[in-house]
């Protein structure tokens, strides 16, 4: 299990079997390996007595052993990097027996991701996808705790993958996976970033750093990846002049390998060819709006990477009608464009008003909040881009977790009082600011409930509730006789 992993120290019995690994004490049972992580706000060396009762046999530490300790001690210098490789090969490096394909950037992961599995289903292969809604394959389908599990979680998951037929996997790859080392010793097939916008700054503190925790999926593994990048991004060129040359760039500027043309956007859909390697094909699209039509260009660059049928990505393509919480379509006999989206930056709340402008609303009314415990920078932002793109807002809470949702609804009030609207009203109960907004509507409007997307629970001090926007939408449809 140390094959290959950097050890400073090793003190006990290297030849003993090893059952499982734990990086939380409570996991851990017999036989197991425990890791003292250090985490954000506790250290797992303040765990290790109880991970010995639990039955450690094994403490992989970044600190040297304690006196009198008499079970196996491995000290490392890189704690999470011998924790994924020690991972890898526990599980046998499951990455090495399948395509894995990762997925990095701000927005779209998800989408291009439920966008490949359909071409593949359609190709009549077996695809497993690990992301932010769910880890799913053929006969196994879990609600996603993050969007990429710790390294242990995430190869005992693609072990699980290989068992059940999985021939290739999507992952979304965050920064924090990244940053953390979690997909260290996967052996990633194709790298796709999508785009790179203001996210977790409270983390990553500075877009530089973020752009450079993202970067680091493009430099894992030199030796296997190939490398397809959003060629219209302002960070996709910077990437793109980075790596080396072969990188297949995608986007409707010219000069990407993979090029958009001839796009009609509307409210039934997308249509538009698309021209790779002095080839055409066209492409036709339930899914509305233009950052889709990106997310295609995304998923049909890595399928003919993948030398996937043509005909598998068309009907691939044609048959994904939506994903949970991504622009999500409500339907009702209102007369009503209702939608949920997961947008909870400035950017993608521009990004999603914007797509909604080009479908010709009639106006738009727009519910959305902030999360706490986040970057409050985005929040006056957030505001500004509902003053100058919704016709009506209503601010409310999204999850104020420790925070006072008031103090944060403030927060987004200064940037709307910034455009000089005066179209806006502050509702903090979510679901009565939902059962405004619907009340608001008229044939023709355009609903959005922004924010928490496919969340089915909000986080109030550290309270955790049942709430999922689409279900309380159809609920209070319902009750009008709308569904």
């Amino acid at each position: 299990m140390l094959n290959g992993v950097p050890i400073l120290s090793l003190n006990g019995n290297k030849a003993q079997d090893i059952q499982g690994i734990a990086y939380s004490s409570k996991n851990v049972q017999s036989g197991f390996m425990f890791t003292a992580l250090k985490g954000m706000k506790t250290n797992g060396y303040e765990f290790v007595e109880e991970a010995l009762v639990n039955g450690a046999t094994a403490v992989l530490s970044d600190r040297e052993k304690p006196e009198n300790f008499t079970k196996t001690w491995i000290q490392v210098s890189d704690i999470r990097e011998a924790l994924a490789l020690c991972s890898a090969n526990f599980y046998s490096h499951p990455s090495q027996k399948m395509k894995v394909i990762g997925i990095t950037g701000t927005k779209g992961k998800t989408t291009t991701t439920y966008l490949l599995e359909e071409i593949l289903k359609k190709s009549r292969l077996s695809p497993g996808v690990i992301g932010t809604i769910s880890y799913r394959g053929p006969g196994m389908n879990v609600t996603a705790e993050r969007t990429t599990p710790e390294a242990p979680d995430l190869q005992r998951i693609l072990f699980e993958m290989l068992e059940h037929g999985v021939t290739h996997c999507f992952m979304e790859v965050s920064s924090h996976a990244l940053d953390l080392k979690r997909v260290t010793g996967i052996g990633f097939d194709v790298v796709v970033f999508v785009n790179l916008s203001g996210d977790h700054l409270d983390y990553h503190q500075t877009m530089e750093k973020y752009f450079e925790a993202k970067k680091k999926l493009f430099f894992l593994d030199h030796k296997k990846g190939i490398a397809v990048v959003n060629g219209d991004d302002l960070w996709g060129k910077k990437l793109t002049s980075q790596l080396s040359a072969g990188t297949i760039t995608y986007g409707l500027e010219p000069g990407a390998t993979v090029r958009g043309k001839d796009f009609k956007l509307d409210e039934k859909g997308i249509q538009a060819s698309v021209d790779y390697q002095e080839s055409q094909l066209s492409i036709s699209s339930p899914l509305l709006g233009k950052p889709n039509l990106y997310n295609i260009l995304a998923s049909v660059a890595v399928a003919l990477t993948l030398n996937l049928s043509i005909s598998g990505i068309k009907e691939g393509i044609a048959s994904l009608k939506g994903v949970p919480g991504r622009f999500e379509k409500i339907e009702n006999s209102l007369g009503l464009q209702i939608f949920v989206d997961y947008a909870h930056t400035d950017d993608a709340l521009k990004n999603l008003l914007e797509t909604v402008h080009e479908l010709n609303p009639k106006r738009i009314i727009l519910v959305f909040g902030a999360g706490g415990d986040r970057d409050k920078t985005k929040r006056p932002r957030m505001g500004e881009a509902a003053g100058n793109l919704a016709d009506w807002a209503i601010i409310t809470s999204d999850n104020p977790r420790s925070e006072d949702p008031l103090a944060i609804i403030s927060d987004i009030e200064k940037g709307l009082k910034k455009t000089g609207t005066q179209n806006y009203q502050i509702i903090p109960d979510r679901r009565a600011a939902i059962e405004l907004a619907l009340s608001m509507g008229e044939n023709g409007d355009y609903i959005l409930v922004a924010g928490k997307g496919h969340e089915d629970y909000q986080i109030i001090k550290d309270k955790i509730s049942h709430f999922d926007d689409a279900e309380i939408i159809r609920g209070i449809l319902k009750e009008k006789g709308g569904i």
